[in-house]
């Protein structure tokens, strides 16, 4: 584990290589988050409520000319999950070992995460887009992005609500030692807070209706709790090493 003033311990020299591995996971993940975040943001929906111009209803016929530009943000999309999970890992070996409780719980939630994102958006990618370019569109309305109270929306916004558990705990087994600690320690309180509090919210006024309102806005605010988390914890990684690597002189 990490010593109070945020150094490795040289009794664990695991722990060293979780550091160098977390601090890759975090900057990696973070471009990835970014550049899917713009790409999602640049595409324009064209079913549901947010929908403005050249709208489609059921059963989305003819959306087979949207691939693959509707399509393109999830394949950076799809890298997040698995580096969020290598970037939890490796804060739990950080954390101490009396708080790792809070943080094994925590991985719990990633792996639900990765799991249900994962398939989600690997489906849309390989059999989704295929089946859509080859006319084979039987049955497809239920599984396709465009359908706002469809599969695709369902499991987004069910993982993301695995994300937002996953922060609360891993944000609990943080400690205080500085303050790039304290402040992931917070925003990652934080944020499932707000998730939580907006999910029920929009499900109070929106009922049935609730489409996806609140995978906008579950994927705008645990993206950008990704973007700051992954600087954060890719800062404090280095620091360690570095003070690691100063104390070894």
């Amino acid at each position: 584990m990490a010593k109070a003033n945020g150094t490795v311990e040289a009794a664990e020299p695991t722990l060293k290589i979780a550091y160098q591995i977390g601090f890759w996971a975090a900057i990696l993940m973070t471009v990835l988050t970014a550049v899917a975040f713009a790409i999602a943001i640049a595409t324009p929906p064209i079913s549901g409520p947010f929908c403005r111009s050249g709208c489609i209803s059921y059963p989305y016929a003819g959306v087979a000319s949207n691939v693959p530009n509707d399509y393109l943000w999830l394949y950076p999309a799809l890298f997040i999950a698995p580096l969020f999970l290598v970037l939890s890992i490796c804060l739990h070996r950080h954390v101490l070992s009396g708080k790792r409780i809070y943080s094994q719980i925590g991985l719990s939630f990633v792996l639900a995460y990765t799991i249900m994102v994962s398939l989600d958006y690997y489906i849309q990618i390989t059999v989704i887009q295929p089946s859509l370019l080859q006319g084979e569109t039987d049955g497809l309305a239920l599984f396709l992005q465009y359908n706002p109270h469809g599969v695709f929306i369902a499991l987004e916004d069910l993982g993301y609500l695995m994300m937002s558990m996953a922060f609360f705990f891993i944000g609990m087994a943080l400690g205080n030692a500085g303050k790039i600690e304290r402040a992931l320690r917070w925003l990652f309180v934080i944020s499932p807070v707000l998730a939580v509090g907006s999910y029920i919210v929009l499900s109070a006024i929106y009922g049935n209706n609730l489409e996806y309102r609140f995978e906008v806005l579950i994927i705008t605010l645990n993206w950008t709790t990704l973007i700051v988390a992954g600087v954060l914890s890719s800062i404090l990684f280095w620091r360690i090493l570095q003070s690691e690597k100063g104390e070894a002189l």
